[in-house]
């Protein structure tokens, strides 16, 4: 059996709880390779489809697709091929981040020798160097997330889900990040959906976006294209005219 046309669809989903409609008809594909994001406010439905794709949560309708396996019939083979960092994901404290990476590593793969493999790369993307070997308890918050994101990575997914990955880090520490994101995007052919609220952000990592507003894809593109297309300088400003909203004025 070949390898699927996209490493993810999103094909209509909806996602309602009682009255209120988290996501109302959200559709995309994601290319092999690519890095796509899906940008916009809190609570617009970025993370609800993330999770609809890492199969943690069922769409009232739609479907979503990993890697050709449809995420409510074949729920464990899409599984197989992703890794998924939530934005409130946390590790364990007593653990050494070496440890950490160890054992999370023996989790997945139950090969020793490629455990320990998967290890060593989690530690070269972490970037962490000696402080690998100390207490994750004794990590700021920017050091806790490049363990993080080192973990979601070390296993080679074929599609890694980033929820907001550079949440409530400084300057420095969301450069780090993004820079090991793009690296790591280039370095293999892994297919990256991420999401954040910081459009400036994502216009820097992401091949394509979708704009999501109140549970609907107001614009998807290229960065440079949508931009274009709506006569912005930047996606802060694409999104602002795509969902209709008139500059602020004292």
């Amino acid at each position: 059996m070949g390898r699927a046309p996209y490493a993810a669809e999103a094909i209509d989903l909806y996602k309602e709880y009682d009255s209120f409609a988290a996501l109302r008809g959200v559709g995309f594909r994601v290319g092999w390779g690519e890095v796509f994001g899906l940008i916009g406010p809190n609570g617009a439905g970025k993370t609800t489809t993330l999770r609809i794709l890492a199969t943690l949560l069922k769409p009232s309708r739609g479907k979503a697709i990993i890697a050709g396996h449809d995420t409510q019939k074949n729920p464990q083979q899409a599984r197989k091929n992703t890794a998924y960092l939530p934005e409130e994901a946390g590790a364990y404290r007593n653990l050494t981040g070496w440890e950490y990476l160890v054992f999370m590593a023996r989790i997945y793969l139950r090969d020793r020798r490629l455990a320990e493999e998967a290890a060593e790369e989690g530690a070269r993307i972490s970037g962490l160097g000696r402080s690998l070997h100390r207490k994750v308890r004794e990590y700021s918050k920017g050091m806790k997330r490049r363990l993080l994101l080192a973990r979601t990575l070390m296993v080679k997914p074929k599609i890694a889900l980033l929820d907001e990955p550079t949440s409530g880090l400084d300057v420095l520490g969301s450069m780090r990040i993004r820079d090991i994101i793009k690296k790591y995007a280039r370095s293999y052919e892994v297919s990256i959906i991420l999401s954040s609220h910081n459009m400036l952000e994502v216009e820097y990592l992401c091949d394509r976006v979708a704009i999501i507003h109140r549970g609907r894809i107001v614009a998807l593109g290229p960065p440079r294209k949508l931009e274009e297309m709506y006569g912005a300088g930047n996606l802060e400003e694409v999104f602002r005219r795509a969902v209709g909203e008139k500059p602020w004025e004292s």
